[in-house]
This record gives C-alpha cells, sequence and structure tokens, in this order.
C-alpha cells in the first residue's frame, strides 16, 4: 500500500468504515463456511465433528459419480434449468417493461401508486406468499376455483398437478418481484439526458421511436448487468419458493437440485454427498457467469468486470 492509498484511506475512513459490516458478513456466511467444501471430497460420517472432517479417507470423486449416476440426475438438471428457463423468458422482460410503461405514464399520483402496488410484494416473507397461493388456489373454497367453476368447470388442484404447477411457481415468482426490478430499471432511466428526447420530439420521433432510441439504450448497461446475474442463478431456480409449494404428486416436474441437496444432505444426513451436488451446481454457476460476461463483452457491452 503506497502513501497515497493510505492517505486517502485515512482521509475517508469513516466512508470506508461503512463497508466493514459487509464484509465481516460475507467472511463469516459466505467464505469462512467454504473450508466445508473438502468433505466432497471425503466420507464423512454425520455428527463426526471438525476433526473427522480433517482426518476422513480421502475417496476423491466418489460423490460426484454417484450424483452423475443416479436414477434422479436427469430429471431434476430438466427441472432446474426448465424453472430458470421460464423466469428467464417471462420474468427479465417484465420488469423492463412496466418500467418503460410507467415511464410514459404523466399523472404522477397514479405512477406513485402502481410504483407502491407492484413493489410491496417484495417485502412479503415467502412462507406468507405460499401461505397466500395456497389459500388461494385451494380446491376447498380457494378463491381461482370459484372463479373456474363459475365458468361450468371442475376446481383445478393448481398445486399438486404436474401440468400447472411450474406456471403457479414462475408466474407468482414475477408478481412478487416485478415491482423491485422496475424500480432499478426507472432508476436507469431517471438517469438519461433528457435533451436527447427534446431533440428526438424536434426531429419527429413518436413515443415508440424514443423508446427504441434512446430509453433503451440507456437502460442497456444496467440490463447486461442484472441478465448476466440472473444467468448466474439459472442453477437456482428458486429453492425456497418451491420447497413451500412442492409436493410427491409434482416431485416430477418439481423437485431441483436444491431439494435433492436438502432430502440428500440433511433428510438422509448425507452430508459429503450433499456437499459434493451443491458444489457441481456452483461450479456451473461460476461458468455461466464468466461464459455470459464474455459474450457481453465479446458485443461490445460492459459487464461485471
Amino acid at each position: 500500500m503506497n502513501a497515497r492509498t493510505f492517505s486517502l484511506l485515512r482521509k475517508n475512513k469513516l466512508y470506508y468504515s461503512l463497508i466493514v459490516p459487509g464484509i465481516i458478513y460475507f467472511l463469516v456466511f459466505h467464505y469462512t463456511p467454504m473450508f466445508g467444501l473438502i468433505i466432497a471430497f471425503k466420507d464423512v460420517a454425520p455428527f463426526d465433528g471438525l476433526r473427522e472432517m480433517l482426518t476422513a479417507d480421502w475417496v476423491g470423486f466418489k460423490h460426484f459419480q454417484n450424483f452423475f449416476n443416479s436414477y434422479y440426475f436427469w430429471d431434476i438438471i430438466e427441472n432446474t434449468l426448465l424453472i430458470s428457463l421460464y423466469r428467464l423468458l417471462f420474468g427479465f422482460p417484465a420488469p423492463i417493461l412496466l418500467a418503460l410503461l410507467l415511464n410514459e405514464v404523466g399523472n404522477m399520483a397514479f405512477k406513485r401508486s402502481v410504483q407502491t402496488i407492484s413493489y410491496l410484494p417484495h417485502f412479503l416473507s415467502m412462507v406468507v406468499v405460499a401461505g397466500l397461493l395456497t389459500t388461494l388456489l385451494t380446491t376447498d373454497g380457494g378463491l381461482a376455483n370459484e372463479i373456474v367453476k363459475l365458468f361450468g368447470y371442475e376446481p383445478v388442484s393448481f398445486l399438486t398437478d404436474e401440468r400447472y404447477f411450474r406456471s403457479v411457481i414462475v408466474a407468482s415468482g414475477i408478481w412478487k418481484e416485478v415491482g423491485w426490478g422496475m424500480i432499478i430499471y426507472l432508476a436507469a432511466i431517471a438517469g438519461i439526458d433528457m435533451q436527447q428526447y427534446e431533440a428526438a420530439r424536434i426531429d419527429g420521433a413518436g413515443r415508440m421511436r424514443q423508446i427504441w432510441h434512446i430509453t433503451l439504450p440507456g437502460m442497456r448497461h444496467i440490463i447486461v448487468i442484472l441478465f448476466i446475474l440472473q444467468i448466474g442463478g439459472v442453477m437456482e431456480a428458486g429453492f425456497e419458493q418451491i420447497f413451500l409449494l412442492y409436493s410427491p404428486p409434482v416431485y416430477d416436474v418439481a423437485d431441483i437440485i436444491d431439494t435433492y441437496v436438502y432430502r440428500k444432505g440433511l433428510v438422509e444426513v448425507q452430508y459429503s454427498f450433499g456437499v459434493a451436488v451443491g458444489l457441481f451446481k456452483s461450479a456451473i454457476a461460476v461458468v455461466l457467469i464468466i461464459g455470459t460476461n464474455w459474450l457481453a463483452k465479446k458485443f461490445g457491452q460492459e459487464g461485471i468486470w
């Protein structure tokens, strides 16, 4: 550390001190637990303790091979990728479209009301959301099925029918997060120079032309960054939401990597196997982030590094 850097740190020590809690959080809850990844390459029995993690027999890639040869391997990979693809296909453009539409609204009272109503679900616990969905979609007096019966159809078991479960998961996820994503894009739109719009209007550009040639290019950087981050989360597929809503009748379409890890690692106490599967998922996520970032730069966009 040179003298200039030290001088800057000392001069702005109060500002830099604000990041200390964040650094401590990541060190304690994200980096320190990485030491436990070693058990993915060992046979560690439950409750053997820290010493056993160091002294247990090294088995190499045994647990990874067991996972790849598992009967469930292709099913959970397919479910994970399909649910993530649906989230990406329908969920990623949703806040962008909502931000573009809301940006064109001139009535400020209406605009603020829509903003408030749309981003409030983001602050609801997923447990609360799961409870609401269960109540709304139940065949025993649920609002959705009451509407279905009004049209003369039989009640539909949305949460236990393989045909509808993924749609419920994706739609409810969009409803919960679309408002929060919209705020990010509205902030990006607010940073666009208004003189560009004035010049475009003078040249005769209509609303659609202004959106296409000014608003969307002005949002491009944040769109690329969020897209890269979402690609990195493709292997997640929303564990908490699926775990709270799924049941044995929909395992074939809802069982993802994280729920499989939960069952094997915690329920069946196969810690080494569970860590190996989780490490495989994380490795794929890293490759996806690096690859997407490289492609973004290849096409002339700014990546996340």
